[in-house]
């Protein structure tokens, strides 16, 4: 089979809701009118509900998907177990909900054909999205640019792209340094977003920001309090793998 040009990534976690939407069938159907060859990778996160039947009687009817399903691990180890089951010369990770619709890829493939190894999502309005949110998000950026020296101006969007070759440098570095754990909790992972393109910076890619519409969702798995605590303590985190060499 040929190498597809794209790869796309979708972490899933109780994901009925969205996926009895048609979110998941409106992102197969663009890809089905685009020139290009495609694959889209769905990790089912250790699912409680219907997520498995849904996907399953889906990809029956549709060429091109794959389905990994591993115990409920966070969203961080789905998306690197995508990146490690992905073939496309450009791999995605985008939300199941596509508050960034999977149409504003377009956007990116300037920059990629313009030497870019990492193209990230940029939400210049966060249209809908409440307070805590906006507060949170802010005091990422002051922590990060403090500590990490991270000049993005949006590091969390859940909408990112790599070139085969940076994918394959950097997610199998992440997928050392994150043993898996089966957790019985929802997560985020807030903190993953910033080890990526902090990893990709040390490893020397380039990495264009590109300003992408977002559409707030409501998401029982974002609590203030916690993200707030969690993304500190893993951007702290990161910082000591690099001083300790734990990314060389």
């Amino acid at each position: 089979m040929p190498t597809p040009y794209l790869s796309v990534i979708l972490p899933a976690y109780n994901e009925e809701a969205n996926i009895n939407s048609g979110v998941l069938a409106d992102l197969i159907g663009y890809l089905k009118t685009q020139k290009f060859t495609w694959e889209v990778i769905v990790v089912n996160d250790g699912s409680t509900d219907a997520t498995q039947s849904l996907l399953l009687g889906l990809f029956q009817k549709t060429r091109g998907i794959k389905l990994v399903n591993n115990p409920h691990l966070g969203k961080a180890a789905s998306i690197i177990t995508g990146a490690q089951n992905s073939s496309g010369q450009i791999v995605l990770f985008t939300d199941m909900d596509q508050s960034t619709p999977i149409s504003e890829l377009e956007k990116f493939m300037g920059r990629f054909n313009s030497g870019f190894d990492v193209v990230i999502g940029s939400r210049t309005k966060r249209e809908g999205a409440p307070l805590f949110r906006q507060v949170l998000a802010y005091g990422m950026v002051f922590l990060r640019t403090l500590i990490l020296q991270l000049p993005f101006r949006d590091t969390q969007c859940g909408f990112k792209a790599f070139t085969q070759k940076s994918a394959r440098a950097i997610f199998p570095v992440l997928a050392r340094v994150h043993p898996l754990k089966i957790i019985d909790y929802p997560t985020t992972n807030p903190g993953f977003d910033l080890e990526i393109l902090y990893l990709a910076r040390k490893l020397g890619f380039k990495i264009a920001q590109v300003p992408v519409a977002w559409h707030y969702r409501a998401s029982r798995r974002v609590s203030f309090i916690k993200d707030a605590v969690g993304g500190f303590k893993e951007l702290l985190l990161v910082r000591y793998r690099s001083l300790t060499n734990q990314y060389s």
